[in-house]
């Protein structure tokens, strides 16, 4: 399923297998590779090695201290990234909050975040959806009220990943209840730490806090925290969000994934007979391969589009369907590979100071398996995605 690469790019990919062999800690990537969730210490250490080798933001300009990667070096360092059992880098302010403030922000703005975000100074998280509002985000209702130089915010936004982390956030604020649903809001950035936010943690199937709701009661916000001009703010939210569904088809972690699924069936016994050669089994295998491959051809297709300033179009909202989809039929090619191994909860033991159950390959199995179900979901649902879809190729049909 390998691209067939040129000289210089394996000489690529050599060269970032031996970073990671050197650079990686042990402790971060043995954690990931049976089911943990790194926690913040691990991912900001993690994002400050890429940061001093220059390869924090493969798709930042050179003139905003990014790597300017073309598509296969991207390509390339994602693979090998999942296949290393690295922490996936917090997306939020590189690859979602970045793109925005390069085309729409201020030159002030720029200046003063983008550095920020590589450095690591800030930890951004994303204030979008709501509680009546999800895939429906123009029907949002937090309001911001210009009073002076300040706007006073009031609202709720919630599953707001890692937001107990973050120390900003960037917020889609509804700032002209008069106007039709999209040409009243506005794109806020917000400094957590404002008295008035508050963050409740959703504590997940498997026991953690990855999401949260964050409420906001008359806080403050300076009119230069405004991106862009007033009650524009759904142009930037749609150019935002091509990069965000991009970015959730996730071919590297599929590929790292279909590898480990791969292992499993080896290894694994059906009917006196390694899995593998289960025909049923092989050729939902088979499928799930052939999709990938047409997928990893797609999204080097999308990102050379945006290394040249492109914003993806509805081709982002193809690749967030299918990539989701892949990634959910891995998650349950794996459990039922696991067979009674993958259990809930069996990744806790796994993690835990007794030996672990089964073989090394089972801790993420049933952890992966209920947290991906939130795949087709978030980043706009799947069924959304397909009506978008519908809209721009067919006509406009319903």
């Amino acid at each position: 399923m390998d691209l067939s690469y040129s000289p210089d790019e394996i000489a690529f990919r050599d060269e970032v297998r031996a970073f990671l062999a050197e650079k990686l800690p042990r402790e971060t990537a043995e954690l990931i590779r049976r089911g943990g969730h790194p926690g913040k210490a691990e991912m900001e250490a993690w994002h400050a090695i890429l940061n001093e080798k220059g390869w924090l933001a493969p798709n930042w300009p050179k003139a905003f201290g990014g790597a300017e990667w073309n598509a296969v070096q991207r390509h390339i360092f994602e693979e090998e990234c999942a296949a290393a059992n690295a922490p996936r880098i917090v997306p939020f302010g590189l690859s979602m909050l970045a793109p925005v403030l390069m085309k729409f922000g201020s030159k002030a703005q720029q200046d003063h975040y983008l550095p920020r975000i590589l450095d690591g100074t800030d930890w951004w998280c994303q204030g979008y959806s709501e509680p009546g509002a999800g895939s429906d985000l123009a029907s949002l209702k937090t309001r911001a009220v210009r009073q002076g130089d300040h706007y006073i915010v009031n609202g709720q936004k919630t599953w707001t990943t890692l937001g107990q982390y973050a120390n900003w956030i960037f917020c889609l604020v509804r700032t002209d209840p008069d106007a039709k649903q999209q040409e009243g809001i506005s794109f806020l950035l917000i400094d957590m730490d404002t008295p008035g936010i508050e963050v409740r943690p959703i504590i997940l199937l498997d026991g953690t806090p990855e999401v949260n709701e964050v409420w906001f009661t008359d806080v403050k916000v300076p009119v230069e925290n405004l991106v862009g001009e007033e009650n524009k703010g759904w142009t930037y939210a749609k150019y935002l969000l091509t990069h965000e569904r991009t970015n959730i088809a996730g071919v590297g972690f599929s590929r790292a994934g279909l590898e480990t699924v791969k292992r499993m069936a080896r290894a694994e016994i059906s009917g006196g007979r390694p899995l593998i050669e289960n025909p049923h089994f092989a050729a939902r295998m088979a499928t799930v391969e052939a999709d990938l491959m047409a997928m990893s051809t797609t999204n080097l297709r999308i990102i050379s589009k945006a290394a040249v300033g492109q914003a993806p179009g509805v081709e982002a909202s193809m690749l967030k369907v299918k990539g989701t989809i892949i990634r959910q039929e891995i998650n349950d090619l794996a459990r039922r590979a696991a067979g009674p191994y993958a259990m809930p909860f069996a990744s806790e033991t796994a993690l835990g100071d007794n030996d672990p159950i089964g073989p090394d390959y089972i801790g993420p199995v049933a952890a992966e398996y209920f947290n991906n179900r939130k795949l087709s979901i978030f980043g706009g649902s799947n069924e959304i995605q397909r009506g978008i879809i519908a809209k721009v190729k067919l006509g406009g049909g319903k």
